[in-house]
């Protein structure tokens, strides 16, 4: 009990700068909290995006990818590879980037598949693109459905939204037919980057390989391999950042009451005191600023330019780093305190 009336008086007496410290790591902590949203949808964009073709797997050139190759294969193969014994259905995939010149200028990924056909990435609103200039467009273009986009491939009517089907570090999605991507990113050439397959293709035709969902994301994700590991590096600068912060608030605490802690030593207080005031005190501090954190994370997520996803495992893992970082950044504090000499205690005498 003396332990906890200590902690608190402390900290009601320098409430000022205590604050300082809770304002100050809480910002950090929900900066933290949200780059780590944005790493949490860089890792998850891959998979959801190949999944949404809703493929069992894809043939695919030998030692290529369906999303990050430029390597080609002639699109007349996809009758020979739905004649293959394992096979229900084999769609065409043409792959491509544009810039979109009209509203807001960004980079877009370009996608020429059938959604006409069984299967595919699913609608929000609108259709499925069905003519050379019809589109369906993802979040994060400023286009609507009935909307002109102006892009580097041409211009086209946007006639859908689609769901999720961003990638490339969030970067939008313009989907449009396989015909008319073959136009827009090949030329016109009857060829394909892969081919989307229903089931398990017992023989494959030569020089191709069959490259599974998960194969094809990690392929993917290798894209944006460079940013999530500079995220995790700022991440990590965020949580020293805070540590730092409530470290140094408690030194400078520690170092302010020597002389009280030379007192209680000299009356027989146990050092176990001493370290558990300044123990509570730090964690005080950084679980509040945990707490605090969760609404700014929030706030920070809406100015993001990139999707930011929070799940309560978020808020949970600030609330056990708050404790973990209170523990450590007392370490200093607790190692001043414990070398003060009760004699400094009759100093002034």
């Amino acid at each position: 009990m003396a332990m906890w009336l200590l902690s608190r008086r402390e900290l009601q007496f320098r409430s000022r700068r205590a604050l300082v410290a809770v304002l100050v790591s809480a910002l950090v902590f929900g900066i933290a909290v949200a780059a780590e949203g944005i790493k949490r949808t860089l890792s998850h964009e891959p998979s959801a995006f190949v999944d949404s073709f809703q493929a069992d797997g894809w043939v695919v050139r030998k030692d290529a990818s369906p999303f990050t190759t430029i390597a080609v294969l002639p699109d007349s193969l996809r009758d020979e590879i739905a004649a293959t014994p394992g096979v229900t259905a084999v769609r065409p995939v043409v792959t491509g980037r544009a810039t979109i010149l009209s509203g807001k200028r960004d980079n877009a990924n370009l996608i020429g598949f059938d959604l006409a056909e069984r299967g595919g990435p699913t609608l929000t609103a609108g259709r499925a693109p069905v003519g050379d200039h019809e589109v369906a467009v993802s979040g994060g273009t400023s286009a609507g459905i009935g909307d002109e986009l102006v892009t580097t491939a041409g211009t086209f009517d946007v006639v859908g939204t689609l769901e999720g089907m961003r990638y490339n570090a969030s970067a939008p999605t313009i989907l449009m037919t396989f015909e008319a991507a073959q136009r827009a990113v090949l030329g016109g050439q009857p060829y394909a980057m892969g081919f989307a397959v229903t089931g398990t293709p017992q023989s494959l035709p030569k020089g191709t390989q069959f490259s599974s969902n998960q194969d094809a994301a990690a392929d993917l994700g290798l894209t944006i391999k460079s940013a999530t590991s500079t995220i995790n590096f700022i991440v990590l600068l965020t949580w020293l950042v805070a540590a730092g912060v409530i470290g140094a608030i408690v030194y400078l605490a520690a170092l302010e009451q020597n002389r009280n802690f030379a007192i209680l030593r000299a009356t027989g207080s146990t050092g176990g005191l001493i370290v558990g005031s300044l123990l509570v005190q730090s964690i005080a501090i950084a679980v509040a600023a945990a707490v605090l954190s969760v609404p700014l994370a929030l706030l920070l997520r809406m100015g993001m330019p990139m999707p930011s996803t929070l799940t309560i495992a978020s808020f949970v893992r600030i609330l056990v780093v708050g404790l973990l970082i209170g523990g450590i950044a007392s370490i200093a504090a607790v190692r001043r305190a414990l070398r003060v000499s009760p004699a400094e205690a009759f100093g002034g005498a």
